[in-house]
């Protein structure tokens, strides 16, 4: 890529898809967003090559405001760098992967603000109640013994919280046992789960949201990836790479200061 400028149109989705049936095997680069992935997959249909760049690498070369044309100029800059970091595009089944385990996440986050939502309402009672939804039976026993001694609307008001709580339970409860059984069809979450540690759960958002491992040279690129803060990476994943074909992958563990752990696992 020599970054000339041959043209510039304005296309819609649909021309974009047409300009690219008709336009001759190159090499198109994309910002990694939403669509990101559904477009690469088409494009590479139509024979072309794709490199995805994540946002945050692109938005330190955009020069002026942001617009589409500005975005353009930038990511054509970013993906000639000889450093540049490109992201994996995503199959269809890794999208679906995650589609369910962020629906199931967004569950969590619901149930929990209903449990603290309850919580508030007996502490404005006098009632102080621990964090945590392992709390909840003793809110719930809580409740029926002060039966008579709070207000009945205020009483109500918290049966109504029991219940959807107990409804956002039982679909947490259905999407885990979902993803419990997807991690146990790939062959890769089936590999990670004979590791310590790794449940179906995590075995399942590494495959779901992380590249591939072949194309990983240093464990520091895994856990951003996975939304693992900065201050998480010192005794989590620590380094990943592929070594050889006799050996799948290496992981080393660490926690808590403690040795690293290697785990080898042949194909």
């Amino acid at each position: 890529m020599t970054g000339q400028v041959k043209f510039r149109k304005k296309l819609s989705r649909p021309q974009f898809h047409k300009f690219m049936t008709e336009h001759p095997p190159c090499v198109v680069v994309l910002e990694s967003c939403g669509g990101a992935h559904y477009w690469a997959r088409e494009v590479i249909r139509l024979g072309h090559e794709v490199k995805l760049i994540a946002a945050r690498y692109v938005k330190p070369f955009v020069k002026r405001q942001k617009n589409d044309a500005a975005d353009a100029e930038a990511i054509l800059i970013a993906a000639q760098r000889p450093e540049m970091r490109f992201v994996e595009p995503e199959t269809e089944e890794q999208q679906a992967r995650a589609v369910l385990f962020r629906a199931r996440e967004g569950l969590v986050r619901q149930r929990t603000e209903l449990v603290n939502a309850l919580r508030a309402v007996m502490y404005e009672y006098g009632h102080v109640f621990p964090l945590g939804i392992t709390n909840l039976k003793r809110i719930e026993a809580a409740i029926e013994k002060l039966n008579g001694e709070l207000p009945e609307l205020a009483l109500e008001e918290c049966r109504d919280l029991i219940l959807q709580i107990a409804e956002k339970t039982a679909r947490i409860e259905a999407k885990t046992k979902k993803a419990k059984v997807l991690s146990k069809k790939a062959d890769l979450t089936r590999k990670l789960q004979t590791m310590p540690g790794v449940g179906p759960l995590t075995a399942l958002a590494i495959e779901a949201f992380a590249p591939p491992m072949d194309c990983l040279n240093v464990g520091g690129i895994l856990p951003p990836g996975l939304g693992r803060r900065r201050s998480d990476q010192a005794r989590g994943w620590r380094e990943c790479w592929r070594e050889s074909p006799e050996c799948w992958w290496r992981l080393h563990w660490r926690q808590d200061g403690a040795n690293d752990l290697g785990h080898d696992y042949k194909e």
